[in-house]
């Protein structure tokens, strides 16, 4: 999608285009085509209750019926969405608009034979009085769309061909288009490591597991360390997962592949900051081979984790990368991994769940969520529910002892791994791997949590 902007309508558009003008307004939505053969794409909108959560939406919808009745090529008018009743400028709103346009113009057409998916938008005109102040948000919301549409792909990717392997050569492509720097480690690197838990979790699969190293430095700060689940097919292992569950098991990974994607972002941005992405990448398969319920891995941090229950695997290979992200003496390090049903069960499928041992840490982020549009829901890391993952014949297990609580025990089970990091945070975002409707996204990865990473990391 093409952006640009004017302070006049344009008089021309490309020759066989469907151009359409967007106008709000309070009736019912439609498609109408005036005598002068003008189309205008109205959208109704109740302006006194509008709010920045209803205006993202709002963006991403007006893609979502511009790509319906086919049109290619669209006009919005800036000004029309300065609520009064919004606290933003100008700048946040194109900044908004652009971003939300960007991902709503995305669908997921790469294994498909045909191209008879819906007509997509090819050019968005931006009328606005003041184009000069808001250049630079319109450049910076086509690039966040776009690094976030990457992830996408990626997370998408069916699991017979992202594999860990892949994955890591794409983080190595993407790093010589933007200047980041890459490191892959492999099965003898670990080993010398000490990564019992990751090289546990991959011991079923053919495909060798990976630790991907991503470093953007931009500043000669203490870094901020972001940590990825990528489980590029999680099957559940021994403790086989239903058919119905199956599925989406491909975008296990889509922690690892929005950490990967919000460092590759930060340098495309040049934000001034030394940004650290660390990406444990397996398979969960069950084999002869395979880890078993009752097994006890040595972590890399020499503690031992009791496995109860194989499909608790993504917080068991990030026990391994929590412990690596220690020896950069990070100021802060946050992790993302679709960790738990139980997250979904706790929030529905609308916000990610947060856990943190600090106060600010937790506040920037929930801010982050709410002005990006990724929301987040603090749930509690009480001591009082560390006896739920003491293991009996290790020093942790990987599930709690009861059925209850299941994020809760996956973030403790987490925090055991942290010693010594005065800020730390745990987002899962099971509840959001996927759209729903609503979203006004294409079906599949919706690659969260990209834009409230990037505003957090600015904020940091």
């Amino acid at each position: 999608m093409r952006i640009h902007l004017s302070t006049a309508k344009p008089k021309k558009v490309a020759k066989g285009a469907m151009s359409a003008y967007v106008e709000l307004t309070v009736g019912k939505r439609a498609l109408m085509v005036l005598d002068n053969g003008k189309r205008i794409l109205q959208i109704g909108v109740d302006a006194k209750k509008m709010n920045r959560r209803k205006l993202i939406v709002l963006f991403r919808r007006i893609i979502s019926l511009g790509n319906a009745h086919g049109v290619t090529h669209l006009v919005v008018r800036l000004e029309d969405f300065l609520f009064p009743n919004i606290p933003a400028s100008s700048e946040e709103v194109a900044l908004l608009m652009t971003s939300n346009f960007g991902t709503a113009n995305f669908s997921f057409t790469q294994y498909k034979s045909t191209t008879d998916d819906r007509t997509r938008i090819e050019d968005v005109v931006i009328l606005t009085k003041k184009p000069d102040p808001i250049r630079l948000p319109v450049r910076r919301g086509s690039i966040i769309s776009d690094e976030v549409n990457r992830s996408r792909i990626v997370a998408n990717t069916p699991g017979g061909e992202m594999t860990p392997k892949v994955l890591a050569a794409w983080a190595q492509c993407r790093a010589l288009a933007t200047g980041v720097s890459v490191q892959v480690l492999g099965r003898g690197e670990m080993e010398h490591l000490g990564m019992g838990a990751l090289l546990g979790v991959a011991r079923g699969s053919v495909e060798e597991p990976k630790f991907i190293i991503a470093e953007y430095r931009n500043d000669e700060g203490a870094p901020i360390v972001l940590v990825g689940k990528g489980v590029t097919f999680d099957t559940g292992g021994i403790n086989l997962k239903p058919t119905n569950a199956l599925a989406d098991m491909h975008m296990d990974m889509a922690g690892g592949s929005a950490v990967l994607s919000t460092v590759f972002l930060a340098a495309r941005l040049k934000i001034k900051k030394h940004l650290i992405a660390l990406v444990p990448a397996a398979e969960n398969m069950p084999s002869g081979s395979s880890y078993r319920p009752g097994d006890i891995l040595k972590s890399m941090s020499g503690k031992t984790i009791e496995i109860l229950n194989t499909d608790a695997e993504g917080r068991v290979i990030l026990a391994d990368a929590l412990t690596y992200a220690k020896r950069y003496r990070p100021s802060v390090v946050i992790d993302v991994a679709t960790l738990t049903g139980a997250a979904m069960v706790a929030l529905g499928t609308r916000a990610s769940a947060l856990f943190t041992n600090d106060e600010k840490l937790r506040d920037i982020l929930m801010e982050a969520g709410e002005s990006s549009g990724e929301y987040l829901w603090p749930l509690p890391l009480w001591e009082e529910y560390e006896s739920d993952v003491k293991g009996t014949f290790g020093d942790i297990a990987n599930t709690g002892k009861s059925s209850y609580g299941g994020a809760i025990n996956g973030a403790l089970f987490l925090k055991q791994f942290t010693k010594g990091l005065s800020r730390w945070a745990h987002i899962d975002i099971a509840p959001r791997m996927t759209s729903v409707e609503g979203d006004y996204l294409a079906k599949g990865a919706t690659g969260v949590p990209i834009q409230l990473l990037i505003r957090a990391v600015e904020m940091l």
